[in-house]
């Protein structure tokens, strides 16, 4: 079992930053798959990044290049820096871990945490 706990979301300005953080208990998150994904009012939840068990990296086409997905296992959580932020990320932010590899299907993951809210303003 684990458990996730997001933090750091906000309203932030068009092309500001933010990082948020998922502190994981109950299991190490250096066995698990680790996702963020998102879900906007009115929108399906879409995956935004992953990182594999063996720190591989993967990332939706449209945060390429702006968001990074790292993890630190001594303090067993993981983050997502948000940089060049724009009104389309404006969503609820959640965390969510599964076996070893990323999928991006959210009907895949096991754990999920509560979610933690991303405003960008224009």
């Amino acid at each position: 079992q684990v458990q996730l706990v997001e933090s750091g979301g906000g309203l932030v300005q068009v092309g500001g930053s933010l990082r948020l953080s998922c502190a994981a208990s109950g299991r190490t998150i250096g066995t698990y798959a680790m996702g963020w994904f998102r879900q906007a009012p009115g929108k399906e939840r879409e995956f935004v990044a992953g990182i594999s068990w063996i720190a591989d990296k993967y990332y939706a086409d449209s945060v390429k290049g702006r968001f990074t997905i790292s993890r630190d296992i001594a303090k067993n959580t993981v983050y997502l820096q948000m940089n060049g932020l724009k009104p389309e990320d404006t969503a609820v932010y959640a965390c969510a871990a599964r076996t070893q590899v990323v999928v991006t299907t959210a009907g895949r993951w096991d754990y999920w945490g509560q979610g933690t809210q991303v405003n960008v303003s224009s």
